[in-house]
């Protein structure tokens, strides 16, 4: 308590001077002192909490903002600055760095205290902060970042180059960084050209001709040759190699060395993506833009010639124009992929392609522009062997156009699924044909597709999952789930399938509220309890089935025999998951006051399971209570 009575101290001074300028009564100053005296009493106890030194800035926090805004509405006449007036805020740091000595890896509690620093206007401060938190954290990209920023806010450009250098040696692989350090050299060399204009000189480094020069009647020499003069003059001073060096800096030469170096570092196309965005969003002149992004995909194609969206990311550069100029870009990047797939027929450049299609198809608005697309898919089919991505994009796009009659598009449909039976991406696009044209019910061309295709867990519940989407009522849900997963009880690869269907299947019958169809029962069988058997003996439960029964029943169930049928699951749940169904069981009878029994199934958990983590995972949950 001795810290808490030195804290208590040093705020009298501050408080007193509160007092005197009027912004608080005494009233407030005593129920200030209350508040602090809880804060600082939390704080050293003997395991200090993050959460209670943030509860405690966000107060000083509030109380800085009251006083500013009391002092704003009293308005007091201008006077030298006394303690009140930096007390608070100096407070708030105090507080922040008496954290971070007991918490100096909490990367969010640096960051916190950076960005309060910052909105205080205390660059000196932020500057110390941010070396401190790099000393500790030099692999952290996110603090050379913000660093490099605080330079940069403060006119020093030299600094943040200096920073951003050194977090890419330590952290070459990270997209962030590299991307920040053009944006840097971006900002520079816009600076320049900025403080250019405001001296007169044009971005080759020469005075800029003026109409009515007022040197012309001072020094009695034409506006030719006081240019003459001038540009004699940053010769002298600079020579051709400076001339030449300032020249390439304004062409960007500096931010085609980093984007070369940045490939090197980082092959990936996610990089190039970035850049791109960057360099073609940011406000630089149109020419140093172009050469920009000439140089990227240049060093792109050098990079990775073969990737397939490194292709499309090429192919892009002809569709920046617009108008009549666009037509034309078109074609080029529509060329320029059909020349790059004929040397790399895999199904990722065919898929890139046919992506490609599609988002211009829907896009465009010309029916002529489509005409082309739509024909020039067309002719990569027949010369191709079957693509799943190409023929499930004609397929959807087929749907979209004007051209093809409903019974065309439906016979094309059927003809590109005989092509590849096993395709899902083919299926879906048939499926939504047959469903939006075909007057016929789906039901038998569903039928086949769930027959037909091989593929992951994920494609093929797509597939399996297709009609149920058709269901207009629960009841219609429920009944169609059952037959949906005894067909999938047959095959043994469709077990993924079948453990997702029963996933739904739960919460389809706890939306309809009642149990299902399996013949006759009793009275005593009817509920929840019946619900679980069923389901334990017709279907193949597994441990995240039990799971979330469990959470169900935990909501739904009545509380008069919510214990009898968690206990039910916990038995069937333990079988798959012992751990899991230990330490669910046991935390619902701790939170009901049945701690005695939660202890008995968790010490017979751990001659049964594991007994190091269940022993770990209990002694947080009785942490949690405490």
């Amino acid at each position: 308590m001795e810290r808490v009575q030195f804290q208590q101290e040093q705020m009298l001074q501050e408080l007193n001077d509160l007092v005197d300028k009027k912004l608080f009564t005494q009233k407030e100053v005593k129920y200030i002192m209350k508040k602090r005296t809880t804060f600082e009493t939390t704080l050293v106890r003997r395991i200090a909490k993050k959460s209670d030194f943030l509860r405690y800035i966000t107060y000083e926090m509030g109380l800085e903002q009251l006083r500013r805004k009391r002092v704003d509405r009293m308005k007091l006449p201008p006077a030298p600055p006394t303690v009140s007036d930096y007390a608070l805020v100096r407070r708030q740091f105090h507080i922040f760095e008496r954290a971070l000595r007991k918490f100096k890896s909490d990367l969010g509690l640096w960051t916190q205290y950076i960005h309060v620093a910052k909105r205080e206007g205390a660059r000196a401060l932020v500057g110390r902060i941010t070396a401190r938190a790099l000393q500790l954290h030099p692999n952290t990209p996110a603090l050379y970042i913000l660093a490099a920023s605080h330079e940069l806010d403060n006119l020093s450009p030299s600094a943040a180059r200096s920073l951003l250098q050194r977090g890419i040696r330590l952290n070459p692989e990270n997209v962030d960084m590299w991307r920040e350090y053009v944006r840097m050299e971006l900002g520079f060399i816009e600076s320049l050209r900025r403080r250019w204009d405001v001296l007169g000189i044009d971005e080759k480094g020469k005075k800029k001709a003026v109409d009515d020069d007022p040197s012309e009647r001072i020094m009695g020499h034409s506006a030719e040759d006081q240019k003459i003069l001038m540009e004699d003059d940053l010769d002298v001073y600079e020579g051709d190699e400076g001339r030449a060096a300032r020249l390439q800096i304004m062409d960007g030469g500096i931010v085609k060395s980093v984007i070369t170096s940045a490939a090197l570092a980082i092959p990936k196309i996610a990089l190039f993506e970035l850049l791109k965005d960057l360099i073609s969003s940011y406000p630089s002149p149109k020419k140093l833009c172009q050469l920009l992004l000439a140089h990227l995909y240049e060093v792109l194609n050098n990079t990775l010639p073969k990737h397939p969206q490194a292709i499309l990311l090429l192919a892009s550069r002809f569709l920046e124009s617009q108008g009549e100029e666009f037509v034309e870009g078109l074609r080029l990047a529509n060329e320029e992929l059909l020349t790059r797939i004929k040397d790399n027929d895999q199904e990722a450049f065919l898929e890139v392609y046919a992506n490609f299609i599609e988002g211009w198809f829907l896009k465009l608005v010309d029916d002529d522009l489509k005409t082309y697309l739509m024909a020039s898919l067309t002719c990569l089919i027949q010369r191709t062997s079957p693509s799943p991505s190409l023929l499930s994009v004609h397929i959807k796009l087929l749907m979209h156009s004007s051209s093809g009659s409903p019974a065309k598009v439906l016979r094309i449909a059927g003809k590109y699924t005989r092509q590849i039976p096993t395709s899902p991406r083919v299926w879906l696009a048939r499926l939504a044909v047959e469903k939006q044209l075909s007057d016929e019910p789906t039901e038998k061309c569903w039928a086949e597709a769930r027959r037909s295709i091989v593929g992951t867990d994920e494609e093929r519940l797509e597939i399996w999952t297709w009609g149920l989407l058709t269901a207009d009522s629960p009841p219609a849900k429920k009944k169609l789930h059952e037959r949906l997963l005894k067909e999938s009880m047959q095959d043994v690869s469709l077990r993924g399938v079948h453990e997702a269907l029963l996933l739904r299947y739960v919460s389809v019958l706890h939306e309809v509220g009642f149990e299902p169809n399996s013949g006759v029962m009793s009275d005593q069988e009817k509920g929840w309890l019946h619900w679980i058997r069923h389901m334990a003996k017709s279907y193949l439960t597994t441990g995240r089935v039990w799971r979330q029964v469990f959470a169900r029943v935990s909501e739904a169930c009545e509380e008069e025999e919510k214990e009898k049928v968690l206990g039910e699951i916990f038995e069937l749940w333990r079988k798959d998951e012992g751990v899991e169904a230990t330490i669910e069981w046991g935390r619902w009878l701790l939170s009901h006051g049945r701690g005695r029994e939660a202890t008995e199934i968790v010490m017979k958990g751990m001659s049964c399971f594991d007994k190091e983590i269940i022993e770990v995972r209990w002694r947080e949950e009785l942490s949690r209570v405490d």
